[in-house]
């Protein structure tokens, strides 16, 4: 991909510039994909970004302030690595790249290049995942290099999604002979006794985002088939003590509802051969009152032992909606305020 600057033309001042951006390979199909139906895609980034954007085939004009234009061409640039990649653009995954591009403005104005790390792109059956900011990559690139990790943040983050892709690349891999998938059956302000059926139909709407990811990674028939198998595993934490799991990688989800001693027997369930990965946001706790967070206790305990690791992801990681991060921003806020002396008031 080569990029040239021109002199402006429009304005004499000098305050807007001109760049030109050819993208190679030229493919016709992976430039419409990039650039949407109906010059979609572009329309939004133009909008977004304050530039205009003109193209004939591979090669594209782009006009505005020179930062501007500048992160334009890399986000355009990393967008056409993605596509060549097997990824589908849509107006989410675009508001999600110009959420990123926001993230690192400062980088494009002293002229590094925002590029794909094609090395953290995960591939699955159906789908390639890419890890957006740099918290994204770190945990990704932690899962590859250690067997125990923990990721700890707001919902919204990515955190169990990713762990899914990792799970479901190291299974396709061959790196392990299976995946199991765990969560608390805690309630959220309800009772599973309510609930119809027994107790696996119970806890089953508890794991639905789990199989949510594995559907739209490999498919309802791979998914369907795989845990005919036993190949995947999905089931609440109750049903992992006595086991050892060897070769395996195991996902505790929404972890930060398990008490100490449960974190404890979940963490000496790891096998040789197998990877851990431990998600939860100690700010929803559904454990009664007075009832410690195996997650809050891990985090102390084992923040200094060789071979695990901690990603914590902020309020600005969120990867959903634009108002779910500012949701989780008023909510630590208004929480701040509270503790405080002046927020002892009625409120």
């Amino acid at each position: 991909m080569d990029t040239e600057q021109s002199a402006p033309e429009a304005n004499p001042q000098g305050s807007a510039s001109h760049i030109t951006l050819s993208l190679e390979p030229n493919d016709a199909r992976n430039l419409a994909v990039l650039c949407g139906q109906l010059d979609s895609h572009l329309r939004q980034i133009e909008k977004r970004l304050g530039v205009t954007i003109q193209n004939r085939s591979n090669h594209f004009e782009l006009c505005g302030s020179q930062a501007r234009c500048e992160q334009a061409a890399s986000l355009l640039s990393s967008l056409y690595i993605d596509v060549e990649h097997g990824a589908q653009l849509s107006p989410e995954s675009i508001h999600l790249r110009l959420q990123e591009a926001d993230l690192e403005m400062l980088a494009a104005q002293d002229g590094a290049e925002m590029t794909t790390d094609t090395a953290s792109l995960i591939r699955t059956k159906r789908i390639s995942v890419r890890p957006r900011g740099q918290h994204q990559r770190q945990y990704v690139s932690a899962i590859s290099t250690h067997d125990i990790n923990f990721g700890v943040g707001p919902a919204g983050t990515g955190k169990t999604y990713l762990a899914v892709a990792c799970a479901v690349r190291a299974l396709l891999d061959e790196q392990v002979k299976r995946i199991l998938l765990v969560r608390p059956a805690v309630e959220a302000g309800e009772r599973l006794g309510f609930l119809p059926g027994d107790l696996s139909q119970k806890v089953d709407p508890y794991l639905r985002p789990l199989y949510d990811a594995l559907y739209e990674m490999l498919g309802f028939e791979a998914v369907n088939k795989y845990i005919e198998r036993h190949v995947i595993e999905v089931a609440p934490l109750a049903f992992m003590r006595g086991r050892t799991l060897n070769h395996a990688f195991i996902i505790l989800d929404e972890a930060q509802n398990t008490t100490r001693e449960q974190m404890k027997m979940f963490l000496t369930r790891i096998g040789f051969g197998s990877t851990a990965v431990v998600t939860g946001d100690t700010s929803q706790i559904d454990l009664p009152r007075g009832t410690q967070s195996g997650l809050t206790h891990a985090e102390m305990v084992l923040e200094d032992i060789a071979g695990i690791t901690f990603t914590r992801f902020g309020n600005k990681d969120v990867v959903r909606h634009p108002l779910v991060q500012r949701v989780v921003s008023a909510y630590d806020a208004h929480e701040q305020q509270s503790r405080s002396p002046r927020g002892e008031g009625p409120p």
